[in-house]
Order: structure tokens, then sequence, then C-alpha cells
């Protein structure tokens, strides 16, 4: 069967944590949890607006996580060198996987698109710097709907960007929330466990197929 395949980016295709060396630049030793905080944190924050129904862009989102961030470990940054920071987030690495993987992917006659939370023009750039973007057919974002996943109305978006039949659009996601909130929109949905350590929510909704990377995902859906 071929597939519309919606891929999440931070945290599936590139790592949002993988801010490590510019961070280190700035802020020293708690660098990585710094760098988790601050996902964390922008992620909360989408949710808030989203079920506030007062949105602002992603950038926003990620731009005052940073500020609850400096304040959490009493750091203070230039607003330069926060603005420096900031444009950091184009320049993510993809994955060892997600290359290879949406290769295969591709050459099996799936169609796969990036679906982020983020505004397009940014996750082009990053999609473009990160060498992923020749290997997609689409990149869709929730800010043409002014609100953020998993509200259903985004998932539902997907479907008719990718002009798919809801029973073969598929979102794939490191983030167990997206999985299930693609899964209660209907849409198939499948889990990246990118870390042995990490665990699914232990919700009524599981993902259809649980993988560890990209390769594995295309290696199970070509066979």
């Amino acid at each position: 069967m071929k597939y519309s395949i919606g891929f999440d980016v931070y945290g599936t295709l590139v790592d949002p944590v993988d801010m490590g060396q510019h961070l280190e630049n700035l802020i020293g030793d708690r660098a990585s949890e710094f760098g988790q905080l601050w996902h964390d944190k922008k992620v909360e924050y989408a949710f808030r607006r989203g079920l506030m129904q007062q949105y602002a862009d992603f950038t926003v989102c990620t731009h005052q996580a940073l500020q609850y961030c400096l304040n959490v470990y009493q750091i203070s940054l230039s607003p330069a060198e926060q603005q420096q920071l900031m444009a950091r987030f184009a320049e993510l690495n993809a994955f060892d996987d997600v290359i290879p993987g949406l290769k295969k992917l591709v050459q099996h006659g799936h169609h796969l698109a990036a679906f982020s939370n983020g505004p397009e023009l940014s996750v082009r750039k990053l999609m473009a710097n990160s060498h992923i973007l020749p290997h997609l057919q689409q990149v869709v974002s929730v800010d043409d709907l002014q609100t953020y996943k998993p509200n259903p109305d985004v998932y539902q978006y997907l479907v008719e960007r990718l002009q798919a039949d809801i029973n073969s659009c598929m979102m794939v996601s490191s983030n167990p929330w997206d999985v299930i909130g693609a899964k209660s929109a209907g849409l198939k949905a499948v889990w990246v466990k990118r870390s042995p350590s990490k665990l699914f929510d232990p919700w009524e909704i599981q993902p259809d197929l649980i993988v560890s990377d990209l390769i594995e995902l295309a290696t199970l859906l070509n066979t």
C-alpha cells in the first residue's frame, strides 16, 4: 500500500536539542539540560496558545521559552546573543537515519511531507539546510490554520493538503502526544522511539507501528 506521510519535524527529522555547541559557547556545562528545557517549554507554550485560542507563531513560543530558561538558570544574554541562538534553529542537523529512510520511502512510491508547528518559510529553510528538502514532496504548516497540533483540525488539514484518503494518510512522529493526536483524528500513526528509555503515554490510543528510526519504517512499509 502507498501512503501519504506527514513527518513531524522537531525531534523526528531533526534534533531540537542539537544546540549543544552553540549553547555551550554562551551557557557552559549546563547546555544539555538547558536545551531540553527550552524544547519542552516551547512545546508547552504552543499547547497553551492552542487551548486559549491566542495564536502566535512558533517563533514567538520559542523566544518566550528561551526567556523562561534564561530566568530559570539566571543567565543574562544580550538581545544579539539571544537572536544568535534563535537563528541556530535553522541549522539543526538531520538524524542519521532520516535521509536514507526518506529515500527508500520515495523509491517505493510514498508521498512525503514535513508537517510542523513551525511557520512554513522557517521549516523550508531548516529542511533545505539539513538537506532533507529534496526528499520531500511538500511542506505543511499549522500556521495556515492559526492553531497547533494536536488540534484535530490540523490533522484534517494535512489530509486535505496531501489530497489523500484518510485511510492511507499517516503521521510519523517521535512525540507520543502527536501520535495520539493524529490517531484520534482518524489518521494512521507511527511512533519513532528514538531512545530506548522513551515511554509512550499509557492512553487508550496507541500507535499503529513503533519503529526505532525511519530506515526501519521504510523497511516495514515496503515489505
